[in-house]
């Protein structure tokens, strides 16, 4: 039977004692290296080349540009209820920049007593399938 001095805890301990060492001994020479290490010096000439970029802002004084049309007010889509002359309930939707024009073109199509709510955009909750 051999005998043994050193008991294994005690062997256990030094293990971790030792591999903790050489962990922060590893991290000490890794951290000197990265925090003290200097960028190497490059020309300026290399660094930053200088794009020759030249505007033609001659085209704004073109007829092309001069002559376009200007882009029309952005339409909202209203949701409408009104009742016709001979006394149906209509409802429906309608595309107009404004509640005002939406009510007189929806007037002066025959609806009287017109009651328009502006529709919201998009979904409540945008996550939801479509299915």
């Amino acid at each position: 039977m051999a005998i043994v001095f050193v008991s294994p805890k005690q062997r256990q301990k030094m293990f971790f004692l030792g591999i903790t060492t050489l962990l922060l001994l590893f991290l000490i020479i890794t951290g000197t290296i990265v925090f003290f290490s200097k960028p190497e010096s490059v020309p300026t000439e290399q660094a930053f080349i200088r794009p020759k970029i030249k505007i033609n802002f001659e085209i704004l004084d073109s007829g092309l540009v001069k002559n376009s049309l200007l882009m029309g007010r952005v339409q909202k889509e209203f949701a409408y209820q009104a009742a016709t002359e001979a006394g149906e309930e209509k409802t429906g939707s309608i595309f107009a920049a404004t509640m005002e024009e939406a009510k007189k073109i929806l007037e002066d199509s025959g609806l009287i007593s017109v009651s328009l709510k502006e529709v919201e955009i998009g979904r409540e909750n945008p996550f939801t399938p479509y299915y």
